[in-house]
């Protein structure tokens, strides 16, 4: 069974105190109503047929809960969840709705982009959080690629198990308009982080929203696993657009459970161009890879009882620095319906 463990209260984290257990399901048919209304909740296990378009599936209620689950196959989590929070500046209530559902080796996770958690205490959003529709495919099994493929702003990085997406790199460049946004051209030097200094506006789970009201995760969601008092590795608390896992920041090092290190570092001395000044963050140039310094690889991976998967760090590149395996085309961005149904059908294609 996957499991939903205990959390103390955090005020500033959003944590209730709930324990709740979840079965996989054979086939769980995607919800596509997304409202902000209240939801009936009841057990998950219960889904157990296979369903059919239009069906009624009950949806299990993943308000602030913690997962404590390492399965890296995504099948394990089919179900369909949904949670009640809040815009805390805006004091408006969503409910966020989220389906997992397996077929033919792989999962398709189709949500509204609202978290499984309150958010924008801190925020200082240039748009307002809206519900999306937004839709990805990752395969159950994923392999290793014959070489890893850059992160990128043609791909979304990945999808946490609350149905919030992944998108790391900001579209901002020094030199490049206001520096906030237009810096399409990924070979532009000096790409503001998102995240260091708060300087584009992130609220306290490393989020905010896109133009057009897209929220999203630009580093650890402070979110979905113990960092209160863990004692054990941390969960799967998503999954990569190449379909490997996504943990939380704690690993267990030889018997001892500790934050995984990134293997990234600050260069030393000042930038020679551009905006000069030291080397402190501000921009992801900033950083290079130092094998051997940390514990993970590249992108941000390491490979624990056999499973390789991607770790949350505190430090660049946070989440994910490149992918292992092949991103999937549902992941692509800048893309409407038509575009997205071809995407996810050239998926499915492959896949068989």
């Amino acid at each position: 069974m996957i499991k939903y463990l205990q959390a103390e209260p955090n005020v500033a984290k959003s944590r209730l105190s709930q324990t709740l257990r979840l079965a996989p399901v054979a086939l769980i048919v995607v919800c596509t109503g997304c409202g902000s209304g209240s939801s009936t909740v009841s057990n998950p296990g219960s889904n157990t047929g296979s369903g059919g378009p239009g069906a009624t599936t009950s949806a299990t209620d993943i308000t602030n809960k913690i997962l404590t689950s390492r399965s890296a196959n995504c099948a394990d989590y089919a179900a369909n969840y949904t949670a009640s929070v809040r815009d805390v500046q805006r004091g408006i209530t969503f409910t966020a709705d989220l389906s997992v559902a397996q077929d033919r080796g792989s999962c398709t996770i189709v949500s509204n982009a609202i978290p499984n958690h309150d958010f924008n205490a801190t925020g200082r959003f240039a748009t307002q959080v809206s519900e999306q529709s937004q839709t990805y495919r990752i395969p159950s099994n994923p392999t290793r690629a014959t070489s890893t493929t850059p992160i990128s702003l043609e791909y979304n990085d990945g999808v946490m198990l609350n149905g919030v997406k992944v998108d790391l790199l900001t579209a901002g460049c020094f030199g490049v308009g206001d520096g906030k946004i237009g810096c399409s051209d990924m070979s532009t030097p000096y790409r503001y982080d998102a995240i260091f200094g708060g300087q584009f506006g992130t609220d306290e789970h490393n989020a905010h929203p896109q133009p057009d009201g897209t929220y999203h995760y630009h580093g650890n969601p402070h979110a979905l696993f113990d960092e209160l008092n863990p004692n054990v590795a941390s969960p799967t608390i998503g999954f990569a657009a190449d379909g490997f896992p996504i943990f939380g920041s704690y690993l267990n090092a030889g018997g001892a459970v500790r934050k995984a290190r990134s293997s990234f570092q600050l260069k030393f001395g000042t930038r020679p161009g551009g905006p000069g000044g030291t080397y402190d963050g501000t921009y992801i140039d900033d950083y290079e890879y130092a094998a051997g310094s940390g514990d993970l690889d590249a992108c941000n991976g390491t490979t624990v009882d056999g499973v390789y998967g991607y770790y949350v760090t505190d430090t660049y590149p946070y989440v994910v620095g490149c992918f292992t395996g092949t991103p999937d085309p549902s992941f692509r961005k800048n893309v409407g319906p038509q575009q997205q149904r071809s995407n996810l059908k050239h998926s499915s294609e492959k896949r068989k």
